[in-house]
């Protein structure tokens, strides 16, 4: 019998780049919309979400995975290939992270469950959020696309006039989501100039 593939869970990580607010935005919507998420959050991510979104923020965020695993264990379940996942989604994703990804380097359990996503031909969403991009950023986004990642930078939109941060950091995660097949009620859609 074949598994409803909009019921396996997402596998979200968090590194320790700036934009944590998206990952707060991102689990807030997946939760509402009922979709189970697996948390993973590198010790410098927890850092800097601590400072961005503040110590309540970081716990919402924590509260809302169904399972949070620590970077260290490489026996947990998102290091197999056998374990079954709807999606992957690293945001935001360090440069250090896009590199080790790039070239197959498994340093703690992001990295490896990440290399298993490629391996098995699986969405996997990389949110870089760095400005300016070297060389060696851009040579690092090319191979790991090339190896059938999606580079999602964190780029927010400005035509649906948001308000504040919070409108700005909710409408990216809302079109993330949508980006893996899920469908968020009332999004703000372009609809063309009269």
């Amino acid at each position: 019998m074949m598994k409803d593939k909009g019921r396996e869970p997402i596998l979200l990580a968090i590194t320790g780049a700036s934009g944590s607010i998206y990952s707060l935005k991102l689990i807030e919507i997946l939760k509402d919309l009922g979709q189970e998420v697996h948390l993973i959050v590198s010790r410098t991510g927890e850092q800097v979400s601590r400072i961005e979104i503040k110590k309540d923020g970081f716990q919402t965020l924590t509260r809302a995975a169904h399972t949070v695993y620590s970077p260290d264990n490489l026996a947990a379940a998102p290091a197999s290939g056998s374990s079954r996942w709807k999606a992957m989604i690293i945001i935001p994703c360090t440069m250090g992270t896009m590199a080790s990804i790039a070239h197959g380097f498994s340093q703690n359990l992001i990295h490896r469950a990440a290399d298993c996503f490629l391996k098995g031909r699986r969405p996997l969403i990389l949110v870089p959020r760095e400005t300016p991009l070297n060389r060696i950023h851009l040579q690092n986004m090319l191979l790991a696309e090339e190896a059938g990642a999606v580079i999602y930078p964190a780029m927010p939109s400005f035509y649906y006039q948001p308000g504040n941060i919070d409108e700005m950091a909710s409408f990216f995660a809302g079109r993330l989501a949508e980006f893996i097949g899920l469908e968020v009620e009332g999004l703000k859609r372009w609809h063309g100039i009269d």
